[in-house]
Parts: C-alpha cells; structure tokens; sequence
C-alpha cells in the first residue's frame, strides 16, 4: 500500500465517519464543528485527485464563511430542540428510504465497476503537465463556458436580491429607517440645539409607584 492510497483510506474514513456524525450528535453547535472537519477531509480528497482549485476553495468558502455563518447562528438563535426532535421524527421514514436508494446506487457503483483508487490520476491526465490545474480551470470556465457561468452569477444575484425584498418590511410600524436624504440635508443649525437651564430648573422625574397587586378573590371576601 503506497503512502497515497493510506491517506485516501484516512481521509475516506474520517470524512464518511464526520458526515455520520453531523446528523447524529443531539448539540447543533457540534455538528457544526463536525460538518468543518467533513470539509476539510473532502478538501484533502481533492488534493490526493489533482484538483488543489476545489480543495482550497472548499477550505476558504465553506469552512471560513458558511460553516463559521452556520455556528454564529446557530448559537446566537433559540433553537427549540423539541420540535427539531419532532420534526426529525416525523421525517424519518422518508429520510431512511432516501438514504436506502442512495446506499444502494452506491453499492451497485462499487460491485460494478469496483473501487480505483488511482481513477484521479487518470482524470488529471487530460491536463497538459505545463498547464497548473487552476489555469486549466480558469481558462475553460471563461472560454467554452463563459456564457454558463456569468448565467450562473445571474441567477444568484436575482436570489440574493429577491431574499433581501423578501426580508425587508417596509409597512412595519414602529421601526427606524434611514433617511439618506434627511442626513445629508442636515446642518450645524439642525443637528444640535443649545439650551439653557436655570439653576434648580431642572429635577429629576420621580419614580412611579408600581401598582398594588390585586388581592386574591378569598381575602376581598374578607
């Protein structure tokens, strides 16, 4: 077994091992933690097929900014677990007969063709050896693709912009807006006011009593 193929079955393993516990651990804040190391193990996949472009993006977009989003919210929300606990429940069936098909498209794959661990190799053949996989990339997503792609960050501008429409309410009543208008109109003369207070004018506002609790139905009878 060359030094190769042991780091593709430790990868394999901690990535497969990872993924499972994502879904199994009961804290969300540890599946967060679980899903970071599912992607660093898939970024070293990425690295032992010849595609260093897809491992260090997955490293630097996943793990530094949907993780690191995913872990932020999920602590600072209130996550009801009861009801994620029921929810999970009540979608279990189809959860398991989706992963049974999965499972055994996966089974067929491997009792068909078998498990080639040097199958990178072959696909990274089709790259000159003088061309870095990142040129070869770059140079065929923005020629032969270059219409797919700039489609692509079209329709993710459109979701972007539509989920920022969506989210924003402008009939809701008792809620600031700024005024780009109103603040760049302001003046010295209307940004501060100079007033001045008497000596002793001022108090201070005393504090109003709380009010009495109304007596239990058994002592008013009384």
């Amino acid at each position: 077994m060359t030094l190769t193929v042991a780091f593709f079955y430790l990868f394999a393993v901690l990535l497969v091992a990872s993924a499972a516990m994502v879904i199994i651990a009961k804290n969300p804040v540890h599946a967060v933690l679980f899903l970071i190391l599912t992607f660093f193990n898939a970024a070293g996949l990425f690295i032992l097929l010849g595609a260093e472009f897809l491992a260090m993006l997955l490293v630097i977009v996943y793990v530094g900014a949907v993780a690191v989003l995913f872990l932020f919210v999920v602590m600072m929300l209130d996550v009801d677990f009861a009801e994620l606990k029921a929810g999970f429940i009540k979608n279990a069936p189809v959860g398991l007969l989706v992963g049974g098909i999965v499972l055994a498209e996966l089974v067929a794959l491997f009792v068909g063709r078998g498990l080639d661990v040097g199958l990178g190799h072959k696909l990274a053949a089709a790259v000159p050896a003088d061309v870095a996989n990142t040129k070869a990339l770059g140079q065929l997503i923005y020629t032969k693709y270059a219409y797919l792609f700039q489609g692509s960050g079209l329709i993710l501008l459109v979701a972007m912009i539509g989920a920022i429409v969506l989210t924003h309410r402008g009939a809701r009543p008792g809620v600031k807006r700024q005024s780009v208008a109103a603040q760049v109109a302001r003046n010295p003369k209307t940004a501060m006011s100079v007033e001045k207070v008497p000596s002793g004018g001022y108090t201070i506002p005393e504090k109003k009593a709380a009010p009495a609790l109304a007596q239990p139905k058994a002592e008013a009878a009384e």
